[in-house]
């Protein structure tokens, strides 16, 4: 269920509160939420898994990414929490992982990282940035 994009950035389909456990044991330090909450009636509400975060020692940080798309605050939000997460390792998640990953994508990619090995990152974790290549690669071109 956890892919690992790099090697301190784990990404994930909705989590349960066992996966929260399991995080524990791969190192995880910090949880980011980037599902809505109320998107799935099935999904584990995000209090719940923030609960479990914190009596595991974890922080937790909730950044919802919706269908429509991708915010600067979003991606600002990302660059703190991975960024106040110091050299821990960090859980992303969503309905499918994809936004999660989308959303690291273009925040490392804003932080002037190479689009082409973002994408070879999220490829090997079995994910597919193609539909935010433009973008990646104007934010890229900005950090230069």
């Amino acid at each position: 269920m956890l892919r690992q994009l790099t090697p301190t950035i784990f990404v994930a389909p909705q989590i349960t509160l066992d996966t929260v456990a399991q995080a524990g044991t791969l190192g995880v330090t910090l949880i980011v939420n980037n599902r809505p909450e109320g998107e799935s009636p099935d999904q584990t509400p995000g209090p719940d898994i923030e609960a479990a975060a914190r009596a595991a020692g974890m922080d937790y940080v909730a950044i919802p990414v919706t269908h429509s798309g991708f915010a600067p605050w979003q991606l600002d939000a990302m660059d703190a929490a991975l960024a106040g997460n110091g050299d821990g390792k960090a859980l992303c998640y969503c309905r499918s992982g994809t936004r999660s990953t989308l959303l690291w994508s273009l925040a490392r990619a804003r932080a002037g990282d190479d689009p082409d090995e973002i994408a070879d990152f999220a490829a090997a974790a079995g994910y597919d940035v193609a539909p935010i290549d433009q973008m990646m690669r104007a934010l890229a071109a900005g950090a230069k």
